[in-house]
C-alpha cells in the first residue's frame, strides 16, 4: 500500500489566505447587498505599466513566426534577463552579480519553499515571529520543524526571533544558533525594516555561525530610507553566506503573471560543497522555465520607460500607506510600517484576538485584512492591512475603521 508523508498531517488548519478567502467568500454570499473592501492579500491592483503590455506584445508576434518562435527557456533563464537584472539590481549598487548566479523563476514564494530542496533535513531553521508563513509551512512539510503545538502555535524544533514593538518589530540574533535563517526586509507582514548596519550584523553572524541565509527581498522597490540596503549584498561577506530571492510581483504588479529570480553566489559552500550548483541541478531537474513572453515582459521592467512607470505605480500604492497609516493614526489606532513597504501593521482594538478583530471588521464594516496571528504567535493582537488596493477603496476603508474608534 502507498503511503503519505505525514509531516502534512501535521500542518494546522489550511494556509492562511485559504481561510481568508473562505471567510470572505462566505460573507459575500450571505450579504450579497453590502460593498465588500479587500485589504487583506498582497496582491496588485494597478495594470500592468504599457511599455511591460508592449514588450509582451511584442514576444507574442515573435512566437507566431518560424523564425522568433520559443520553446523551452534555458535552465537558468534567457541571458537577455538574467543580464538587465545583474545590470540594474545588482551593478548599479555596486554589486558585482555572474548572470550564472541569478536563476530566473515563478517567483519568490515558490522559490522560498523550493530552496530548502537542497538542503539537509537536520537543519535547524530560526524564522521571524511574526513571519511569511510559507516559510514555516514549507519546512514543516520537509519534517524540519518536529511538533506543533496548538497551545502555543510553535513548532518545537523551529527557533523563533520574536519581533516584538519594543525592538520596531525587527528579530534579534538568536540565543540558540540555527543552521538556516529567514530573513525578509522590508518585512511581511510588519512593513519593518532595518539599517544596512544592522543587516551587516546579521551576515557577521552567520558567516561566524557557519549557518545560511535566506533572504526574502520581494519588497525592496518600496523603500524610501537611504540607510536601507536593497539587496544583502551590499553587506560585506553576504555571497559566502546569503541567498537572495526577488519577485516582480510587486514592482511590476506580476502577480497574475508569475515571474521572479533567486541569486546563489558561486562562493557561497557548505563545507567544501558549492550550492550554486545544487540549485542549478535542481532548477533544470524540476523546472522547465518561465515563458518566453514573460521574460521579455520582465526585461522591460528594466526599460527607461518600464523604470519610469512603474516608479510611479509603487509611489501610487505607497500613497495608499500614507492614507492608511495617517488616517487609522489619527483616529487613535496603534499603527506602524507603511514606510519601506506597503504593509500597515496595526493593533487590535479593546483587547480583541486576530480573529476576533478579523470577523468584527468584517461584520461592522464590511472590510477585510489579515489576522496577525496567522503570521505567527507573536502577531496575536496585531492585524495586517495592505495598501495595494485602489486609491478610492482606500480611502473608503479607512473612513470607515475611523467609525469605529
Amino acid at each position: 500500500m502507498f503511503t503519505v508523508n505525514e509531516n502534512y498531517l501535521k500542518l494546522p488548519g489550511s494556509y492562511l489566505f485559504s481561510t481568508v478567502g473562505k471567510k470572505e467568500r462566505e460573507y459575500r454570499a450571505a450579504n450579497p447587498d453590502k460593498k465588500v473592501i479587500k485589504l487583506s492579500i498582497g496582491d496588485v491592483t494597478q495594470p500592468i505599466a504599457p511599455a511591460i503590455i508592449e514588450a509582451m506584445h511584442k514576444a507574442v508576434d515573435e512566437m507566431g513566426t518560424a523564425e522568433g518562435f520559443h520553446g523551452y527557456a534555458p535552465d537558468l533563464g534567457y541571458e537577455f534577463l538574467r543580464s538587465a537584472i545583474a545590470k540594474s539590481d545588482y551593478k548599479a549598487r555596486g554589486v558585482d552579480i555572474d548572470i550564472d548566479e541569478i536563476f530566473v523563476s515563478d517567483g519568490a514564494k515558490s522559490d522560498s519553499a523550493n530552496i530548502q530542496e537542497i538542503l539537509g533535513p537536520d537543519n535547524i531553521i530560526a524564522v521571524g515571529d511574526p513571519v511569511y508563513p510559507v516559510y514555516v509551512d514549507s519546512n514543516a512539510m520537509a519534517g524540519r520543524t518536529g511538533e506543533y503545538d496548538s497551545a502555543s502555535g510553535m513548532w518545537n524544533k523551529v527557533i523563533y526571533m520574536p519581533c516584538l514593538e519594543e525592538n520596531g518589530f525587527a528579530p534579534k540574533l538568536p540565543e540558540k544558533t540555527p543552521d538556516v535563517i529567514y530573513l525578509c526586509f522590508p518585512n511581511n507582514p510588519t512593513g519593518a525594516t532595518i539599517t544596512k548596519d544592522e543587516l551587516q550584523k546579521w551576515v557577521d553572524y552567520a558567516n561566524e555561525k557557519k549557518a545560511l541565509i535566506i533572504y526574502d527581498a520581494a519588497y525592496e522597490a518600496y523603500i524610501s530610507e537611504e540607510n536601507v540596503a536593497h539587496t544583502i549584498y551590499e553587506c560585506d561577506g553576504a555571497k559566502t553566506c546569503a541567498i537572495e530571492l526577488k519577485s516582480f510581483s510587486k514592482n511590476a504588479g506580476f502577480t497574475g503573471v508569475r515571474l521572479g529570480y533567486t541569486v546563489v553566489p558561486k562562493e557561497l559552500k557548505s563545507g567544501d560543497v558549492a550550492l550554486n550548483p545544487l540549485w542549478a541541478r535542481r532548477h533544470g531537474t524540476k523546472y522547465n522555465g518561465a515563458p518566453y513572453i514573460i521574460q521579455r515582459a520582465g526585461e522591460a521592467v528594466y526599460s527607461e520607460a518600464g523604470k519610469a512607470e512603474l516608479k510611479k505605480q509603487v509611489a501610487y500604492y505607497m500613497n495608499n500607506a500614507k492614507v492608511i497609516k495617517e488616517g487609522l493614526a489619527s483616529a487613535g489606532y496603534s499603527v506602524s510600517g507603511g514606510v519601506n513597504a506597503p504593509y500597515i501593521w496595526l493593533k487590535t482594538l479593546n483587547g480583541m484576538t486576530s480573529w476576533e478583530f478579523f470577523d468584527y471588521l468584517l461584520n461592522e464594516v464590511s472590510v477585510v485584512g489579515t489576522p496577525g496571528s496567522g503570521f505567527g504567535p507573536s502577531g496575536e493582537g496585531y492585524f495586517r492591512l495592505t495598501a495595494f488596493g485602489t486609491y478610492e477603496n482606500t480611502v473608503e476603508a479607512i473612513d470607515r475603521l475611523k467609525k469605529l474608534i
